[in-house]
């Protein structure tokens, strides 16, 4: 069984703004005032058909948007010419959706209509309006159609924003593709003609063990070096790829938190000298982790990341001044937390042998402390980082 769709009075995008706009309809209501029977009954009855375009001019689309439009026109026309030319200030409401047009015929035409309405109504009750009233009426009408050329404005520079967010991630995976290409073609070349000689070479060795022992530990210890040298070549690879520093992530989540307005506070040393960049990338992950978990559950305004090294590890501590753990959120929500976002960011500092820990700060809020060697060894073999 489908489920059923959520009714929505207006898209969710649009926030508070479409209600703030209903309050101006308490002007055409007080306009009705000496009217009574049939005719406030009409009133009334246009006034809720009026509601009923304001509310599909946020859903329509194409045709039926234009058609939306003119009706609504037609309502402000009529509630204009039959109970009082003050009715034609609703016009503010259609004006706003004139720049909703975003192709440029469609809204010089759009705009032409409107025009043409406003004229008229103007000219129908230029004999009955006295001058002081017409030099108070003029400002607004003038306003009603400058209007529709700011909303498009701002319409376009949306829709720009919107294209040039979808460009840049289609960049972002374009330059993920292509570095993925990049190091299948690396490793199929550099690896490929190594495993291949391992793979002979083992062989040889399973029938030499029996026949000639000598030759077989003198083949079995070439084994050992040829695989020396791909573990060599891996990591002169992985040393190529490009890693991202924790100088580079903290820029981008000062950005991330500006965004959500929560101010930034950084002491210590962001350039890491001497930490490789193995280390500095998944500790740039942790990071990144962090700063998205205070965004989305901290409900903080002020974040602190501490950098301290010593000879023998690097600490880094990102703390706010939040909910914290298990309040307001509830048990549930921080053991959600924990259990993912946590359990990756221990299985990164794993492969380095560090570790982290999350606790409650000092004055509330949240404290996540990632540490590090600065040297990480493999055996014989030396560092790996």
């Amino acid at each position: 069984m489908m489920a059923r769709q959520q009714f929505r009075v207006f898209p969710e995008r649009f926030g508070f703004f479409p209600y703030i706009w209903l309050i101006y309809l308490v002007f055409p209501v007080m306009n009705f005032a000496g009217y009574s029977g049939y005719k406030l009954m009409a009133g009334y009855a246009l006034l809720l058909l009026f509601l009923v375009t304001y509310r599909q001019l946020y859903w329509a689309e194409d045709r039926m948007y234009t058609a939306w439009l003119g009706l609504q026109l037609l309502i402000i026309v009529v509630l204009t010419v039959v109970y009082s030319p003050y009715n034609m200030y609703m016009g503010f409401f259609s004006s706003n959706f004139v720049g909703w047009y975003t192709d440029m015929r469609r809204f010089r035409r759009a705009l032409a209509a409107f025009t043409a309405v406003l004229a008229g109504l103007g000219l129908f009750y230029l004999p009955q309006v006295y001058g002081p009233d017409i030099l108070f009426m003029l400002p607004f009408a003038l306003m009603m159609l400058v209007t529709p050329f700011g909303i498009r404005s701002i319409n376009r520079r949306r829709v720009l924003e919107k294209e040039l967010d979808q460009a840049n991630e289609q960049i972002k995976e374009m330059i993920k593709r292509e570095e993925r290409m990049r190091i299948a073609r690396d490793l199929h070349d550099t690896m490929g003609h190594t495993l291949s000689l391992i793979t002979l070479k083992s062989q040889l060795v399973e029938k030499l063990v029996v026949k000639n022992p000598e030759r077989a530990q003198a083949e079995a210890r070439e084994i050992q070096r040829t695989s020396r040298a791909a573990l060599r070549q891996v990591r002169e690879l992985v040393s190529e790829m490009r890693a991202v520093s924790v100088a580079e992530e903290l820029a981008e989540a000062a950005e991330m938190l500006r965004s959500a307005e929560i101010a930034l506070e950084v002491e210590g040393d962001a350039a890491l000298p001497g930490v490789s960049d193995l280390t500095q990338s998944i500790l740039s992950l942790c990071i990144k982790e962090g700063i998205t978990n205070i965004v989305k559950h901290s409900r903080a305004d002020q974040c602190r990341i501490s950098i301290v090294m010593t000879p023998g590890e690097v600490q880094i501590t990102l703390e706010d001044n939040g909910v914290g753990l298990g309040q307001d959120r509830g048990a549930e929500e921080a053991e959600r937390q924990g259990g993912n976002g946590m359990k990756g960011m221990a299985e990164r500092l794993s492969l380095i042998d560090g570790s982290l820990s999350l606790a409650s700060g000092a004055g509330g809020g949240t404290r996540l402390t990632v540490v590090t060697p600065r040297v990480v060894k493999d055996g014989k073999d030396g560092e790996i980082a």
